[in-house]
């Protein structure tokens, strides 16, 4: 497509003009001075100067065309594209307004007489910022999201848009009405916390709420304002918080273990709950897996044929798609006890809870009707800090706990972690020795 030629003891690039960039480009050919009088050196330079083309032709494509209003966002983002190939960032007609002469001049000098006016309008601000409602704003981060939920289920693409609905409500009635995005400025962050300062006074929510509201805003705008390259992008809710000095740090209660033993796995206890709802809260005792990592199993993730069976937990694809909690989440747990048992009567998992939010609210029901809880505040989520503790008790080191139930250990550390991840059968070693004694009903 590209070659160079020498004109006047310079080597210049002769690039034929692609056929799709006919309607933003008249010329057939296109020559660029590279700048050398050796040819070898004109050779290596080549294919960064034809690159650099492309990507401009690229630039005015999409600045060439009319957008539509969904489209505003390719529109900007091809004007910044295009004023960082010429040496600047994209700055708005209203910003170079406050700016010095010399940079304007600057970037006048720059244009080329066989520029197009959309260059024109890239270099010297003419293109607007995208237009986009507050009210329209999750919608739109979900579909720059898509690929990063990509493992969500729909329950969790739910608890994800959820929270995010009700952030952009409440600044919503904060303002008064359905701003711009563009317009959200530290002022209406401002507001937004005024509000929320009033209803706890009110209502007594805690200030945790308020908070998950403004991190909430705050990622979203990251978003977008990524999306569409905004350069310097506004950072309204830098700073924004609200501090309660009086507030109690709550944990959930630790399910003691001999009042596992004793009372959920007495003979009948349990008969009444139904049979997934009983083996899903079995394999969470025996195993230190979230709710959700065990609920949500999907079918071929419990592995009962191996030497050491176990369960795998990561993010899975396709119809059964879920995602876990992160990246360090990702492990194998190996079945051991009550945990084997209730897997070998579910080997494909657990399709009446998987994906739903009805599990916990379904047993937590279950154990407080018949008794079968400690008190009023312990609930089944007592469970994970229950197995943790009896690894803690016959002296597994903070690390090696940590990787077992899918902490991130680096974090804890503060550095990076080296070393290979613990084998199946030193997990198995350790399952064993904390394991309860199976009753017989429950084999």
């Amino acid at each position: 497509m590209a070659g160079i030629k020498l004109r006047h003891e310079i080597w210049h690039m002769r690039m034929r003009v692609p056929r799709r960039y006919s309607a933003i480009e008249e010329k057939k050919e296109i020559f660029r001075s590279l700048r050398t009088s050796s040819k070898r050196e004109a050779q290596v330079r080549l294919p960064a100067a034809e690159a650099a083309i492309l990507a401009e032709l690229d630039a005015k494509l999409v600045l060439g065309v009319a957008p539509a209003q969904d489209d505003q966002a390719s529109t900007f983002s091809a004007a910044v594209a295009l004023a960082g190939m010429r040496g600047f960032h994209y700055r708005s007609a209203s910003d170079l307004s406050q700016s010095s002469i010399d940079e304007i001049v600057e970037r006048v000098g720059a244009l080329r007489t066989t520029d197009t006016p959309e260059v024109a309008s890239a270099l010297l601000g003419g293109v607007e910022t995208p237009s986009l409602r507050l009210s329209q704003l999750v919608e739109e981060v979900e579909k720059i999201s898509i690929h990063n939920n990509r493992f969500k289920s729909t329950e969790q693409m739910r608890l994800w848009r959820n929270p995010r609905l009700r952030a952009t409500k409440n600044l919503q009635t904060a303002v008064g009405k359905d701003i711009e995005v563009a317009a959200i400025d530290n002022a209406a962050a401002l507001a937004h916390r005024s509000w929320w300062r009033k209803k706890i006074t009110q209502t007594g929510q805690s200030a945790d709420t308020a908070n998950k509201d403004f991190s909430n805003m705050a990622g979203m705008l990251n978003v977008y304002f990524d999306h569409i390259e905004m350069i310097d992008p506004p950072r309204p809710y830098s700073g924004v918080h609200i501090r309660d000095r009086h507030a109690v740090k709550t944990a959930k209660p630790e399910m003691p273990v001999a009042w596992i033993a004793e009372h959920w796995l007495a003979p009948g206890a349990l008969d009444r709950l139904n049979d997934q709802a009983r083996d899903i809260l079995l394999m969470s005792i025996e195993t230190g897996g979230r709710q959700t990592e065990i609920k949500d199993l999907p079918p071929g993730a419990i592995i009962l044929d191996a030497e050491i069976p176990h369960i795998l937990i990561q993010n899975t694809e396709g119809e059964h798609r879920r995602e876990i909690k992160n990246m360090v989440s990702t492990r194998e747990i190996p079945l051991v006890g009550l945990a084997l048992a209730a897997a070998r009567r579910n080997p494909e998992g657990f399709p009446r809870y998987r994906g739903t939010s009805s599990y916990s609210a379904t047993v937590n029901k279950y154990l407080r009707e018949n008794d079968l809880l400690p008190s009023a505040k312990h609930t089944i989520s007592g469970l994970r800090h229950a197995w943790e503790s009896r690894l803690k008790k016959i002296g597994i080191a903070t690390d090696d706990r940590g990787e077992m139930m899918g902490h991130s250990v680096a974090s804890a550390r503060g550095r990076e972690v080296y070393g290979d991840a613990m084998l199946l059968h030193r997990k198995l070693q350790l399952s064993t020795e904390i394991m309860l004694p199976v009753p017989e009903h429950l084999k």
